[in-house]
């Protein structure tokens, strides 16, 4: 597996015990995750009652859905692509509740 399909698995993985339980509230959503190109793959997260859960594969009804590359995803995750400018510049694709997607970086540490 590449460095970028490694640190994707790494980041899904250990988003339960980065959930911020105090920053969700009582958030209950679910958030897909569309990561395209090399190592892409579609993931989802459940978040209710202060809890992150992590399935793969594409969720029915998700609350918002985000499309973003695979490397980009990683790059942004890390801290090395700022969301709002990915966003802007048409790197990061959102759909639903454009309020959720402001407060996800509140939600992960």
């Amino acid at each position: 597996m590449s460095e970028t399909g490694e640190a994707i698995k790494t980041i899904f993985n250990t988003m339960p015990e980065r959930l911020n339980a105090t920053a969700a509230g009582d958030l209950d959503c679910v958030i897909q995750y569309d990561l395209t190109g090399e190592d892409g793959g579609s993931h989802y997260t459940t978040i209710k009652d202060g809890v992150c859960a992590v399935s793969d594969g594409g969720h029915d009804a998700p609350t918002m859905t985000i499309t973003i590359s695979a490397s980009d995803f990683v790059d942004m995750t890390e801290g090395r692509l700022d969301g709002m400018s990915a966003f802007m510049s048409g790197r990061l694709k959102v759909g639903g509740d454009m309020g959720l997607a402001m407060q996800l970086q509140n939600l992960f540490s």
